[in-house]
């Protein structure tokens, strides 16, 4: 079931600050991956799901495959949207489009995140998040279904 995007847009952040981000929810076995971000990035040592920023002339499904290979050395399909939003962040605002992966080949590898885990649901909050995943990670505690 595709979630409708949700703004938080200040009206007063110019067009040219908005990023937008493709990020996979990848299952395997029950766990779920997430990525920690480089202590000198925007948002550094948190957690998220794996991804990245859209290039031009890419759909969201193409960026997310493209940064999982080139992030994680793995081979995934992009299935359904999860959630779709955007949040701003004093510096810029990001728009955001989660989707459910089916993991295909490949062991995930730090080749562009800080670190990586495969947890389980009881674990999500023992890894701290951007504001932007707050909903996206009330949903994943709350749906058994995702995780199975």
């Amino acid at each position: 079931m595709k979630q409708r995007a949700q703004s938080t847009r200040n009206p007063k952040l110019k067009t040219q600050n908005l990023i937008e981000v493709s990020a996979g929810l990848v299952f395997r076995d029950g766990k779920l991956l997430i990525t920690q971000r480089h202590a000198d990035a925007h948002l550094g040592g948190l957690w998220e799901f794996p991804g990245g920023k859209r290039e031009p002339g890419e759909s969201f499904e193409e960026c997310l495959v493209r940064e999982l290979r080139e992030e994680l050395n793995i081979e995934v399909e992009a299935g359904e949207i999860l959630e779709s939003l955007t949040h701003d962040y004093p510096e810029k605002s990001v728009r955001l489009e989660f989707f459910q992966c089916r993991w295909i080949r490949g062991e995930p590898q730090t080749l562009g995140c800080a670190d990586l885990r495969w947890i389980g649901r009881a674990e999500l909050d023992d890894y701290p998040f951007p504001a932007a995943d707050a909903r996206l990670l009330k949903r994943l505690k709350s749906s058994l279904k995702l995780w199975l």
